[in-house]
């Protein structure tokens, strides 16, 4: 039986850059994830009898809310549900369900990097046919519908068995729970050479990974272990628990601290790296040597027809706007174009589409390429595998060989986190108010060439971006980036980016706070974060 259920609107459902994300208590009130699921489908027309793909990262209320999201598909009139075992689906296997199976679009219910458990955090987010995530007029016609909504459909029937695979009925709409891992195992065996990683594991390659209680541990294990013949061992908390085991599944140097002291003991594997609450996002570490998300961008870019799946070369790169400048060099060099985007993969879909892009990345550790149409943490970790059996030499050689021929932006970003969010939004406006007296302006030995609030004309759609990060740019090549992130669920989080081009080999091995100092003070000086956020430093430095 399908019922229209009255409603009222919440007033706080605006989805930011990756969906919308809350407390679970938030999403647990009466019709709260109800409202927005419906908005969903009221955003969209011609998907009566189509495909939905639903998945998620296993943290708490994924069960409870794919439940809700099925019954009201079927109420809605979608034909078909695809979703993974246990509700389990990393965010780079649901794109990679969407496209291979020409889904409609699809739900996936992660707060990515968020922590996860009772009053944790939680999220929605609808991804495209493209398997990518909805663009900006998709999400606001969401929102829209979400302030002005009052009913939703759903089937009045019981839940299904997410536990075991093949076809049910939920109200004459065919549910088909799938292995969540096969699908994207088999496209990883496509892109890269699998026979010459298992060689070299095969000869005392040693690589450790920390699936950090999260959904890239089946993949991990299925992949590294099974197929490519790691040790058992090797793919560390690798069961996705609904809490992420009581720990902060983010994969920088504070939440993944013991992987990190690890790789810089002096019995180090040759190989470190991690990832995210929903797969996205990668750290890479090699042994005594961490590999910062901007320049795993570059060395990757610049390496990856290695890979058989990039053997033909790349089309071009685009990285976020906060996100340093070394990929523009390797595609200087490579010939190819460079495209800046603000944060937030969906900017990168319109550009792989087209066909202008084949690699992305953002300082975030998200890292993917044309392959999917989401950041893929996993397959960041294989291409690097993969550039590490060509190339028989260690991660701290390839580093410092790329260095030696592009230059090191020595780079870093400082995040003040739960900031009350009147003295963050104040502080952005002061920034912003001094935009057109900063240039020819001198702090020390740094001189202000030029000053701006970003904005993107999308080259395929023509849509324009505005206020997407305050830059300040120095001569030489140095630069200051403001912005405030839409991926947290309370308070207002500042991210400050720090970055200092270096183009003499022999300046390379300065500690990179060190080498920023003197743009850290002027970050402070400019902006007055302390005085503003009442924060003496950072919450985290990565």
């Amino acid at each position: 039986m399908i019922r229209t259920v009255q409603t009222t609107p919440y007033l706080d459902q605006k989805p930011g850059t990756s969906g919308l994300r809350k407390k679970v208590p938030v999403f647990q009130q009466k019709n709260y994830a109800e409202n927005f699921i419906q908005s969903i489908f009221n955003s969209l027309d011609g998907f009566r009898g189509e495909t939905l793909v639903i998945g998620g990262d296993g943290r708490y209320y994924n069960r409870e809310a794919i439940q809700i999201a099925i019954k009201m598909a079927a109420a809605n009139g979608f034909g078909r549900i695809l979703v993974g075992r246990g509700g389990i689906l990393s965010t780079p296997a649901a794109s990679n369900v969407i496209r291979k199976y020409k889904a409609f679009g699809g739900i996936v219910l992660s707060a990515s990097h968020n922590p996860g458990g009772p009053t944790e955090d939680f999220g929605i987010k609808y991804n495209i046919g493209n398997g990518g995530p909805a663009p900006e007029k998709v999400t606001d016609a969401i929102y829209a519908s979400t302030r002005t909504i009052e009913s939703y459909k759903i089937a009045e029937v019981a839940d299904i068995n997410l536990d075991v695979e093949g076809s049910q009925d939920v109200a004459g709409m065919e549910v088909v729970v799938i292995d969540p891992v096969s699908d994207y195992a088999e496209l990883m065996e496509k892109l890269f050479d699998f026979p010459a990683i298992r060689n070299m594991i095969g000869g005392g390659f040693r690589l450790v990974f920390d699936a950090m209680s999260a959904v890239t541990g089946p993949y991990a294990k299925e992949i590294l272990e099974n197929r490519l013949g790691a040790a058992k061992g090797s793919v560390l908390n690798f069961i996705p628990l609904p809490d992420f085991g009581g720990h902060h599944p983010d994969p920088n140097l504070v939440h993944a601290h013991a992987l990190y002291e690890e790789m810089m003991s002096d019995d180090a594997p040759d190989f470190g790296a991690a990832s995210d609450g929903d797969g996205d996002r990668n750290l890479i570490v090699g042994k005594g040597i961490y590999i910062t998300p901007s320049d795993s961008l570059a060395m990757l870019a610049a390496n990856a027809s290695m890979a058989p799946g990039y053997s033909k070369g790349l089309a071009g790169i685009a990285r976020s706007m906060p996100t340093s400048a070394a990929a523009d060099k390797v595609a200087e060099k490579l010939g190819i174009g460079i495209y800046e985007t603000p944060t937030g993969w969906k900017f990168f879909g319109n550009l792989m589409d087209a066909g202008l892009v084949t690699i992305c990345g953002e300082e975030s550790a998200g890292t993917g390429s044309n392959h999917v149409r989401e950041k893929d943490g996993l397959w960041a970790v294989l291409l690097w595998l993969n550039i590490l059996a060509v190339r028989m030499e260690s991660v701290q050689d390839i580093a410092r060989q790329h260095w030696t021929t592009y230059g090191r932006n020595y780079y870093s970003r400082h995040d003040y986190e739960e900031v009350d969010s009147d003295a963050a939004n104040g502080l952005m406006t002061a920034l912003r108010d001094q935009l057109a007296t900063l240039p020819g302006k001198s702090f020390g030995k740094l001189k202000v060439t030029a000053a701006d609030d970003f904005s993107y004309n999308d080259p395929i759609d023509k849509s324009v971006s505005n206020n997407q990060g305050i830059r300040i740019l120095f001569q030489g090549g140095s630069r200051v980036v403001f912005r405030l992130s839409g991926t947290g669920t309370s308070g207002a989080t500042l991210r400050v980016y720090i970055e200092r081009y270096e183009p003499d080999a022999s300046k390379h091995d300065t500690e990179t706070q060190e080498a920023l100092a003197d743009l850290i003070a002027v970050a402070d000086e400019i902006a007055g974060i302390k005085t503003r956020t009442g924060r003496t430093e950072p919450t985290v430095i990565t």
